[in-house]
């Protein structure tokens, strides 16, 4: 059995990994505890500049545990899904990238997390299932805010409602994730990718997926606003100036994140 139900690595690049293998990281309480605690510490930590989610075994993630959703029901929405919020909430907000790397099963929660994340990437043999009607119940953890965003609405409800399981390849045809690779070499993909992100100015990427993400919620003078006071505050820093030099001077820009 897994000593600890959350893995996590801190460094540049942040590994965070659901780790019940042995339940192919179905998700219940503690975990859900783990996991919010996990998302604290990194989002506190100034010198994370990419996030990384994925599972420890054979699946990203199965789900809620059905063990608890049988034994104690009622303690679902306090215990499980109201951490698991706030995790989501934390990612979304914080300035580094987020990616899942994604292995093998990614049901209900586990696809919700999916999707909530910044970017994604799947070995050839993952599988997505939205699978919350298989349980006689709704979604959670944003799904139903980020599945249309990322599909269209008739897409996401036609993946709701009828809960077919999606391989890799069709999950990034319809945008859910970004790109496919074979299983042995999803771990050097993710590192390739996030080493690529690691090497952005932190500033200007926190500004940019902050106006990507609440640019469905803005109206266009709105969004023109946002850009504006997100590019003036960029100039002000040491970064962009880094960034205009290093274009003068012909050379790779060296970021520190002011």
């Amino acid at each position: 059995m897994s000593s600890q139900p959350i893995s996590l690595q801190p460094g540049v690049i942040t590994h965070i990994r659901f780790n019940r293998p042995e339940a192919l990281n179905a998700i219940d309480s503690a975990m859900a505890r783990a996991f919010l605690d996990a998302c604290r510490a990194t989002v506190a930590d100034p010198g994370v500049r990419v996030i990384v989610l994925s599972g420890e075994g054979r699946a990203f993630m199965a789900g809620g545990d059905i063990a608890q959703f049988k034994s104690a029901p009622q303690s679902i929405a306090d215990e499980l899904i109201q951490p698991l919020n706030e995790a989501m909430l934390l990612l979304a907000n914080c300035p580094a990238p987020v990616i899942a790397s994604v292995r093998g099963a990614a049901a209900g929660a586990g696809m919700s997390i999916v999707l909530a994340c910044d970017l994604a990437l799947a070995a050839a043999n993952s599988r997505f299932n939205f699978a919350y009607l298989s349980l006689g119940a709704s979604c959670d953890l944003g799904a139903s805010w980020h599945l249309p965003r990322l599909v269209g609405l008739r897409r996401a409800l036609h993946i709701a409602l009828l809960g077919e399981p999606l391989d890799a390849e069709h999950a990034c045809r319809l945008g859910i994730v970004n790109q496919v690779v074979a299983v042995e070499e999803l771990e050097s993909a993710t590192q390739a990718l996030a080493e690529r992100l690691a090497q952005s100015s932190p500033v200007a990427q926190g500004h940019l997926k902050r106006l990507l993400r609440q640019a469905f919620d803005n109206t266009q003078g709105e969004q023109l606003e946002a850009e504006k006071a997100a590019f003036a505050a960029c100039a002000q820093g040491e970064d962009f100036q880094e960034a205009v030099n290093a274009f003068l001077q012909k050379r790779p820009a060296q970021f520190k994140g002011r």
